[in-house]
């Protein structure tokens, strides 16, 4: 399964109908070409309910062909760092809590990617990625061009104790260690992308 975020609507790309979690708000369409997909999709999205929309086709990877053929797909990677105190990094950019992250260059590695734009974003070095976490994928517009964003994101260790600089010319304003203990700031104001970040690594109880 595959989800996606976009401004009105939670779209998700299934290959198995048991994954449809019947709701008030939610609806399930078998799609079986990209015209069908082009139709539909536009169809849901100038509607505003059912809030959930479920694609499906038996093929994920021709389903998400279909589904990402209306968009113009930007790859980018990041990470959920730990410092030796066990607090996290967040930035704030846009007037929002995030994760650092960024777009993956032409003949770039994914996990090279994902170290450089946390060191360049909060002007830290000394990071381990330990593990994969997940990828997210949400839609935004550029001047009227509708993209879709797949994010890579890695579990990091940070051993670098030096003071986090915030690269302000990204329109990051705070880079911050924040304990868990103390992340009602961020979930008060942050991305469902940047929330199913950290419940797919635990980090947060999947009630919130």
């Amino acid at each position: 399964m595959i989800k996606i975020f976009s401004l009105n609507k939670i779209i998700y790309l299934i290959d198995d109908k048991n994954d449809f979690n019947l709701k008030k708000d939610a609806i399930l369409i078998s799609v079986n070409s990209a015209k069908e997909m082009l139709i539909k999709y536009n169809e849901l999205t100038q509607n505003e309910k059912p809030y959930n929309l479920y694609f499906f086709n038996k093929d994920i990877k021709t389903l998400f062909k279909y589904f990402s053929g209306m968009f113009r797909l930007i790859e980018a990677a990041g990470g959920l760092v730990r410092n030796k105190k066990n607090e996290y990094l967040f930035i704030f950019r846009n007037g929002k809590w995030d994760l650092p992250k960024g777009k993956i260059e032409k003949g770039e590695g994914v996990k090279t990617a994902a170290i450089r734009e946390v060191e360049e974003e909060c002007g830290i070095s000394k990071l381990t990625i330990t593990k994969k976490i997940t990828a997210t994928y949400h839609i935004y517009l550029i001047k009227e061009k509708a993209i879709l964003k797949c994010t890579y994101w890695f579990e990091m260790d940070c051993k670098d104790t030096a003071v986090l600089v915030p690269q302000t010319d990204e329109g990051i304003t705070d880079a911050r260690w924040i304990a868990k203990g103390n992340w009602k700031i961020v979930f008060d104001n942050t991305f469902e992308s940047i929330l199913e970040v950290l419940k797919n690594e635990s980090v947060i109880p999947l009630a919130n």
